[in-house]
């Protein structure tokens, strides 16, 4: 992919672990033995402007880029022909791309890539666009990622974890037993499809473990929220016709908990991907982890799907505890009602959506979600 446009300077900034030693630990040693030569180098190249080592900002060829969806704040530019490709997976330091010639690649990641300052755990994620440099022997190096249109991340340790990028829909699959439906996991996800604009389907495998009509009242309460909701099978095929009709030629993202049987119901609906499955621990009913690394698979009805690894905890990424009820459509049309423009829908009084719950236009599971976490992520906040 040869990119011809002119090549503009820009500021940023680096990340702290990768500016380099901000000082030489013998300046004392060298002062009190009077090695004033070697000071005067030193004081010279660290200048009070903030252009020296001290600081942890440099100038780089590229773009400026205001987007938080994007990842990096800058898109480094580069004057070489590349190969523009997808990333298929990401192992540790190595990412397997495919590149538009059809060839998949073995990549690692510029150096000066990896060093920009972000808020991410890692520069790279599963369905990135990038650019490549190629070697003959089908290895790369990932030289710039292009600008994301849509991501799924949460919260990993403070900072961003990106589960995949650059995708439409969020297929969030859950079981009817074995493990038992989570309501709450759903409802983080759904919260994160609205935040980010992906649109969401909710898919309940293992129907057949369970008499179906349990799960009607769920059902139709996400149904009246304009969610779509499928139930299905892995083992007997009930519904997986009409869901592999719904993901063709559609870019997804499968999400859920260990266990719930994502890699078996992909199994099912792409023959021949035998993906590893294993079955869930009789003594927790707790899935075991299968699938270690977010991985896109192309379909051949079209499109692709991302099998990621099981989530068992999802914090929420960049929502803020006031934006909540405005990304639930459930609680929306009652917030502007409320005495205080700051409600939290929680203690206050005069509060239209507490009132709402209470007459039962409001359904109280999803107000109980609601409260729990938002309750969780003000103790996280230090409130």
């Amino acid at each position: 992919m040869a990119r011809k446009k002119n090549r503009s300077k820009i500021r940023t900034e680096f990340r702290k672990k990768h500016q380099g030693r901000a000082r030489d630990a013998d300046l004392t040693r060298e002062f009190k033995t009077g090695d004033t030569e070697r000071l005067a180098d030193a004081h010279h190249g660290e200048r009070v402007s903030g252009k020296g080592a001290l600081t942890r900002h440099r100038t780089v060829f590229g773009d400026a880029i205001d987007d938080s969806n994007a990842g990096l704040n800058v898109q480094l530019d580069s004057d070489d022909a590349l190969i523009a490709g997808r990333v298929l997976s990401v192992h540790g330091l190595q990412s397997r791309v495919m590149g538009d010639d059809g060839v998949v690649y073995s990549c690692t990641v510029r150096q000066l890539l990896k060093s920009l300052s972000t808020d991410q755990r890692h520069v790279i994620a599963t369905g990135d666009r990038v650019a490549i440099r190629t070697a003959d022997n089908q290895e790369g190096m990932i030289e710039r990622v292009e600008p994301r249109s849509h991501v799924l991340s949460r919260t990993s340790r403070g900072r961003q974890h990106v589960i995949v990028a650059n995708v439409d829909w969020l297929m969030i699959v859950t079981s009817a037993a074995e493990p038992g439906l989570k309501p709450g996991l759903v409802d983080r996800f759904l919260l994160t499809a609205e935040h980010f604009g992906i649109t969401p389907i909710i898919c309940i495998n293992k129907i057949d473990l369970v008499d179906a009509a349990e799960y009607q009242q769920l059902v139709g309460t996400f149904g009246q929220l304009g969610y779509r909701v499928l139930t299905c099978s892995a083992e007997t095929g009930q519904g997986i016709d009409f869901l592999r009709q719904v993901i063709a030629n559609r870019e997804t993202a499968v999400v859920g908990q260990s266990g719930v049987g994502k890699s078996s119901l992909l199994n099912v609906i792409e023959p021949g991907l035998a993906l590893r499955v294993s079955s869930v621990s009789s003594e927790n009913q707790k899935g075991r982890h299968t699938t270690t690394a977010a991985k896109l698979i192309p379909l051949s009805s079209g499109g692709f799907v991302v099998d990621t690894p099981g989530i068992r905890q999802f914090q929420l990424w960049d929502i803020t505890p006031g934006e909540v009820s405005a990304l639930m459509p459930d609680l929306r049309p009652y917030v502007s009602g409320c005495r205080y423009s700051d409600c939290l829908h929680l203690d206050e009084d005069q509060c239209v959506v507490k009132d709402a719950v209470a007459d039962g236009r409001i359904d109280a599971r999803r107000y109980d979600s609601y409260c729990h976490l938002l309750e969780e992520d003000l103790m996280n906040k230090g409130r």
